[in-house]
Formats: C-alpha cells, sequence, structure tokens
C-alpha cells in the first residue's frame, strides 16, 4: 500500500466548492485526494494544513542546530528541530506528495515556504561534504520513487510555459526545484486561472482543472499499482 501526504497551505479555510470566497487550490488537492481514495482506498493519506497551522520558520537557533552534527547537539539544539524532523519524517514516508500550493504575489505563501525551509535540511534530506569531488551536495531521497502534485490557483492567466506572464510564475519553478534539490523529480501540476476576473473564464477554468486532476490521479494511481504489482509479478515468473 502507498502513503499519501496531502498538504494545503491557502490562507483560506474552505475550498471554493464550499464557501463563495474560498480557495481553489483547497479545491482541486480534495478532489485530487477524495479520486485517488476511490482507486485506491486501502492507501494511507496523512493530511498536514501549514496554511491554518503553519510551521515555525526558520532561525538563527535552527539554522545552528542544523548545521552541527547530531552527535555534538545540546539538547535544546533537538527541541529547537523537532517539527522539523517531523515533518521530514512524514515526507521520507510518502510516496505521493500532494500540495494546494495558491500563487500570492507571484510565489508560494509565506507558510509553504517555511514548510520548505523546514525539509530542505543538510543531514536529513541533502548531503553536503565540502571535501567531496565536483558537486559537494548531493540528494538523500533520490531513488525512492516518490512522486510530487502541485495544485495551484493564480488570479491572472498566462503563467503557464511559454505564455503571456510565464517569467512572472515562481510557484511552480521554485517548488520544483526545492523538491529536485533533495531528490523528488517526478513532478506534475494543474492550475486554476481567472480568479480576479470571476467570470465564465473562471468557471472554465476551473472545470478543466478539475477534469486534469481527476485524470492526474487515476494515471498515478494506476502507475503506483503497475510498480507493487511488478515485482510480484516477476516473482511468480
Amino acid at each position: 500500500m502507498a502513503t499519501v501526504l496531502h498538504i494545503d497551505s491557502s490562507a483560506r479555510p474552505a475550498g471554493s466548492d464550499l464557501a463563495t470566497f474560498g480557495s481553489h487550490s483547497r479545491r482541486l488537492s480534495k478532489r485530487f485526494v477524495a479520486r485517488w481514495r476511490h482507486q485506491r482506498p486501502g492507501d494511507t493519506v496523512l493530511y498536514r494544513d501549514v496554511g491554518l497551522t503553519p510551521p515555525a520558520p526558520v532561525s538563527a537557533a535552527w539554522i545552528h542546530a542544523a548545521f552541527t552534527p547530531k552527535e555534538r547537539r545540546a539538547p535544546w539544539m533537538d527541541g529547537v528541530l523537532r517539527e522539523s524532523d517531523m515533518l521530514i519524517d512524514e515526507l521520507i514516508g510518502a510516496d505521493v506528495i500532494v500540495a494546494g500550493v495558491p500563487m500570492y504575489n507571484f510565489g508560494v505563501p509565506a507558510s509553504f515556504k517555511a514548510y520548505i525551509d523546514n525539509i530542505v535540511r543538510v543531514g536529513r534530506t541533502f548531503g553536503f561534504d565540502r571535501t567531496r569531488r565536483g558537486e559537494p551536495y548531493w540528494p538523500l531521497l533520490a531513488g525512492m520513487g516518490k512522486r510530487l502534485v502541485i495544485l495551484s490557483s493564480r488570479g491572472d492567466f498566462g503563467y503557464g510555459e511559454g505564455e503571456r506572464i510565464a517569467d512572472m510564475n515562481h510557484v511552480e519553478p521554485s517548488i520544483r526545484t526545492a523538491f529536485g534539490y533533495i531528490g523528488i523529480t517526478n513532478v506534475a501540476s494543474v492550475a486554476v486561472e481567472y480568479d480576479e476576473f470571476a467570470d465564465e473564464r473562471l468557471a472554465a477554468s476551473i472545470a478543466a482543472a478539475e477534469r486534469a486532476v481527476d485524470e492526474l490521479a487515476e494515471r498515478l494511481a494506476a502507475a503506483v499499482g503497475e510498480e507493487e504489482r511488478g515485482p510480484a509479478s516477476e516473482a511468480a515468473a
């Protein structure tokens, strides 16, 4: 069985399917997980709402503790890193990460940035050795088969690759960079646009995004199922 880590980061507490001024990213992430559960009811789903309960931002004490080798840490350092350790343990245990991340002023919400800062950590999710030949940094979560799904929403339109204001989109690119750095490179994304227009274009964008989410959830669930059956089939042969 697989484990799905469902993360929401919108400041809005309800999805746009439930509230007039609700969150489109929450709407999409909930839909993805519901479709996944329908396809794979035996899987474990963990939920973390960093939008309503954000992780503590990185501090000087956090940096000091994180860059101190574990065997040399004082007790207070373990306390400072406790939340980070919990978030990283969740991430390491997940096979699929579903992240609802709206665009706030061209980037990710501060709460999701705090999440990234807590999980991109030396010795836990990436390695560093200044004496290492070539690249001194390397990902520690590479080769684990993890998949990341980014479900976003935007007020304007044309943020997609090659579109009119793609260079102003720092949501999906920054998330791909951070997660890729620690070894999670299998990434898919879907986004709602036209939120600020609140007209038929928004309705059409939501409908298209929901169709894309359904297809994506079914495709990834099928792929995970194939991977699970593969070793068993080989053993049987």
